[in-house]
């Protein structure tokens, strides 16, 4: 978005940033799910699986910057539908002094 151009400064192609999403179609109820949607393997926690079901549905999604043009910032491989919100990108911190 034009609005946040400034917010990209210092962030160019080929840096790695973790994307925040909103995992808006998410069930907010359920606790346990199938790992990877398979039924033959037993229900554990979401907590420790990667469900886009979770109480709190933020996604995290550490991509590579393939270009950035404009306003707009393009990212991959980023495991999100398409239409999910972007709450916030945080540069990936390389040891000491970034």
């Amino acid at each position: 978005m034009p609005a946040y151009r400034e917010a990209l400064d210092g962030i160019s192609e080929g840096s790695e940033v973790i994307v925040m999403t909103w995992l808006h179609l998410a069930h907010r109820r359920l606790l346990k799910v199938h790992p990877r949607g398979d039924t033959s393997r037993p229900p554990r926690g979401v907590f420790s699986t990667r469900s886009p079901d979770r109480p709190n549905p933020i996604g995290l999604h550490r991509v590579k910057v393939l270009a950035i043009e404009g306003g707009r910032i393009k990212v991959g491989p980023l495991e999100a539908l398409d239409g999910t919100p972007v709450i916030d990108i945080k540069s990936v911190m390389h040891g000491s002094g970034e």
